[in-house]
């Protein structure tokens, strides 16, 4: 056989005939509400950073504090010599903050979804999943050996349809996995129908709140807070990289949960463990979550002010009910044109397209954060009337 040189090249030579390649913009600031991209000053609506809390004075000095005292890296995986006392306080913080007994955190979601879904379904198991999640969650369940079913997007009547079905095979293990906040539409899954579900046919949940954490329930305790669930859910998982402003992910439920967890998932044992001051500035983006109300007070004012502005506009924004704020375009093209718009107008939100969305379905996927400003959202919303008049997506 011979070693077929071209491979990559025709690989992505195909992505870009069909326009599906990335194209990476540069951020030369922080991730705050007005930066500099590819070294213009645009007004960001389109970070995940939605306390604003990359650059919140006490999660900086946690981390630079940790690099004096920890210094730069922790030199080994966790199950070695890496786990700091950090990395235990970080956990401890992460249970007081959920409510639950115990939590583990991951160096990043993905790893988390990638590493505990797979130990945890065996062969003999059935996993049940809405057909819209993240695909970290899909790629957690094409790497386990269970049977799967999917459900319709928030569809109660099929989740239950499907749970009727099990009852005619019996299967060691049942596990109901859906995200808690779906990115591409900012709708929520209805946690508490979903657990009403499963303690009836007796099965697991699993939510991956990675946009509900800092954004639902009280000072952004998540979805199990948000629908008064707490104790109900069997497995939390969370991320650091959105709300939270740093990076990395969690797990949060029993203790017998998390010790599993850590024995069990690769991805966690064979990672080396999170630097001292990406752990001290989670636990500080934690602790200003509890202390600081008014961040979520800012977060939802500048939501529903900017949703409520697009909407007189004339602008569809989906079943959004989050940040999370679709402004729905329809046709990929015209999406692309709206984003590079935006852009030469001094706001940068990018286009979602087909196939991350259904043909048709493309929008301008933007996010709201506690930073933004009430003149950084009005001169946003001038930028979409203009453009949308332009290209015909209102009137």
């Amino acid at each position: 056989m011979n070693k077929p040189i071209n491979f990559f090249k025709e690989k992505v030579d195909e992505l870009k005939s069909k326009d599906l390649n990335w194209k990476l913009r540069i951020l030369s600031s922080g991730s705050k509400p007005n930066c500099k991209v590819d070294g213009k000053e645009v007004i960001m609506l389109c970070s995940n950073n939605y306390l604003g809390l990359s650059e919140h004075p006490k999660v900086k000095e946690a981390a630079m504090n940790a690099i004096k005292t920890h210094g730069a890296g922790s030199g080994s995986v966790r199950a070695i010599a890496g786990n700091m006392d950090l990395h235990k306080e970080l956990e401890e913080t992460i249970a007081e903050f959920k409510g639950t007994e115990s939590a583990l955190y991951y160096q990043t979601g993905f790893a988390a979804n990638a590493g505990f879904l797979p130990a945890f379904l065996e062969q003999g198991d059935l996993v049940i999943s809405d057909e819209l999640n993240h695909g970290s969650i899909i790629d957690g369940v094409r790497l386990s050996k269970a049977e799967r079913g999917i459900y319709k997007h928030n569809d109660m009547d099929s989740l239950k349809q499907i749970l009727e079905e099990t009852e005619k095979k019996k299967y060691n293990k049942i596990l109901i996995v859906s995200d808690g906040v779906f990115s591409m539409d900012g709708d929520i899954a209805p946690a508490d129908k979903i657990v009403a579900l499963a303690e009836q046919f007796g099965v697991f949940t699993y939510f991956d709140d990675a946009h509900g954490d800092g954004v639902l329930g009280k000072n952004g305790r998540g979805i199990a807070n948000h629908f008064n669930v707490h104790g109900k859910v069997d497995i939390e998982m969370g991320t650091f990289s959105k709300a939270f402003g740093v990076v990395g992910g969690s797990l949060a439920g029993s203790k017998d949960m998390t010790e599993f967890a850590f024995n069990k998932s690769r991805t966690w044992l064979l990672s080396g463990s999170a630097p001292p001051a990406t752990t001290a500035a989670c636990t500080a983006a934690l602790r200003v979550c509890m202390e600081e109300d008014e961040l979520f007070t800012k977060l939802w004012n500048n939501t529903n002010y900017f949703k409520k502005k697009l909407k007189e506009l004339g602008f569809d924004t989906g079943r959004s009910e989050t940040p999370i704020t679709p402004v729905m375009i329809g046709e990929s093209s015209d999406a692309k044109k709206f984003s590079e718009r935006l852009y030469q107008e001094g706001v940068f939100a990018l286009p979602i397209v087909f196939p991350m969305v259904a043909q048709g379905k493309a929008r301008i996927r933007t996010m709201i954060t506690a930073a933004h400003k009430k003149e950084d959202l009005d001169k946003a919303i001038q930028a979409f009337e203009k453009i949308g008049k332009e290209l015909k997506i209102i009137k």
